[in-house]
């Protein structure tokens, strides 16, 4: 007599156990109908409007733009002397502020990591966060009253005998304004993931380390900095694919630049803001941030194969 095995099929069962989970688990994916939502609206539909760069754009006329023109706005800017200042600016901007950035913030992730004090610890968190929850704005006109004539970085310099200095209206400071403020903004804030991965290492390292004799700077240096290496890599390969981009230094240098510093300040963005918004040549504008996107692929891409080749660690 034989008998029938009612096993259920591969792909019922999977539709089963997705079913299942999806039941069990809807409220979290129904928090990504949001951000979907805004990345597809604002991320995913304007990057048609790229098509403009290679199309004559007018206002009032099609969106798309009404008469197609190649290559003529990128042959434009290659020959334009001002880009290419805007484009040595950003470079200039962005690499003087990650190789600052970038070491302070993981030393200080590091020296947090030492504190013992659980309150000291917390305080001295609470207050270097603070200035990363301060508007750009707010920011800017801080440090606007703090580099005037009258402000007290000037009142300071006349008190030692010195002469008073125009920070804000002198090219050559802008690149230390820009960088100093932004440390100030962001050293707190960007310890966050250093100090995460270093919750998740094994405190029993640490104690065979001391048993051996090792001190806090071998313990760090042998233990800590080897353990939070992904992540230092990653946050390392996502900067220097930024390097071309604006990300935040747009309303920054918006906000703190003028006339008298477009040498020194002018970059990418605030070029194709000026190109665009204010001279109204948007296909002009839409070709140059597109090429800067692209410079920021090829960028980003370069260090994720050296970060794979050398550390073994990337974004993909």
């Amino acid at each position: 007599m034989s008998t029938y095995n009612s096993k259920p099929s591969n792909s019922s069962s999977g539709k089963g156990s997705f079913g299942k989970h999806m039941g069990k688990y809807w409220q979290l994916y129904a928090m990504l109908i949001i951000p979907i939502i805004y990345y597809v609206v604002f991320r995913y539909v304007p990057m048609f409007g790229n098509i403009i760069a290679f199309r004559k754009y007018r206002a009032g006329g099609n969106i798309f733009g009404d008469e197609f023109v190649k290559f003529k706005y990128f042959k434009q800017f290659i020959t334009d002397k001002t880009f290419w200042r805007a484009f040595t600016n950003t470079l200039t901007l962005n690499i003087s502020y990650l190789i600052v950035r970038f070491p302070l913030t993981l030393i200080f992730a590091l020296l947090i990591n030492e504190i013992r004090n659980v309150h000291w610890k917390k305080f001295v968190q609470t207050v270097s966060y603070l200035p990363h929850f301060i508007s750009v704005v707010i920011l800017c006109g801080m440090v606007k009253e703090l580099v005037s004539t009258s402000g007290p970085i000037n009142n300071f310099i006349a008190q030692m005998g010195g002469e008073k200095i125009s920070f804000i209206a002198q090219a050559d400071w802008f690149s230390t304004i820009f960088v100093a403020s932004g440390v100030w903004q962001s050293l707190g804030w960007g310890t966050i993931l250093y100090l995460a991965a270093m919750s998740n290492i094994n405190p029993s390292l640490y104690e065979a380390a001391s048993v051996d004799g090792a001190g806090h700077f071998r313990r760090v240096w042998h233990i800590t900095i080897p353990s939070i290496l992904p992540t230092i890599t990653t946050l390392l390969i996502l900067d220097i694919g930024g390097l071309v981009g604006s990300g935040g230094a747009f309303e920054k240098v918006y906000l703190l630049y003028n006339p008298m510093t477009y040498e020194k300040a002018d970059i990418i963005s605030t070029y194709v803001f000026r190109m665009g918004i204010d001279g109204g040549n948007f296909s002009y504008a839409t070709a140059v941030g597109l090429f800067e996107g692209l410079i920021n692929l090829v960028l980003l891409t370069i260090a994720n194969f050296c970060s794979k080749k050398f550390t073994e660690s990337s974004l993909w």
